[in-house]
């Protein structure tokens, strides 16, 4: 594990109803792929806080974020702020930053839920292990 500061929002809560505003103005086939991943973002654990950052859900555990979700025109993003150690052998993580990544998804194309999720708890459990040891 790479050790680097941590990204932390004030303001999280467990349930954040901006969040499930949002969810609604998303509505489409989007929307559901944004509304799914973040569900699965917000099962994670009971520590699990969110807010919106930057206009996109967002989940934390406590107040260090570790996952977003985002729509865009043609595809929604699931993104994670310390992608770049996160271990990833379907090659789904996109980006080049020093410490962000993020997986594209398509309607109609399918997607590799069961890696998807295991990035998500990977994402979960090495901010949680980053939080309780430094």
């Amino acid at each position: 594990m790479i050790r680097t500061e941590l990204f932390r929002l004030n303001g999280a809560v467990e349930r954040d109803p901006a969040i499930d505003a949002w969810m609604k103005t998303h509505s489409g086939e989007l929307g559901a792929i944004a509304q799914k991943w973040f569900e699965v973002m917000r099962n994670c654990g009971d520590e699990v806080r969110e807010l919106l950052h930057d206009g996109c859900p967002t989940a934390c555990l406590g107040d260090a974020a570790f996952g977003y979700v985002n729509v865009f025109t043609s595809h929604v993003s699931v993104g994670f702020f310390q992608g770049a150690a996160l271990p990833d052998p379907s090659h789904l993580l996109q980006g080049t930053g020093k410490f962000m990544r993020h997986v594209k998804l398509k309607t109609g194309t399918a997607a590799n839920a069961a890696a998807i999720s295991r990035l998500i708890k990977a994402s979960y459990l090495d901010i949680k292990a980053r939080v309780e040891h430094g």
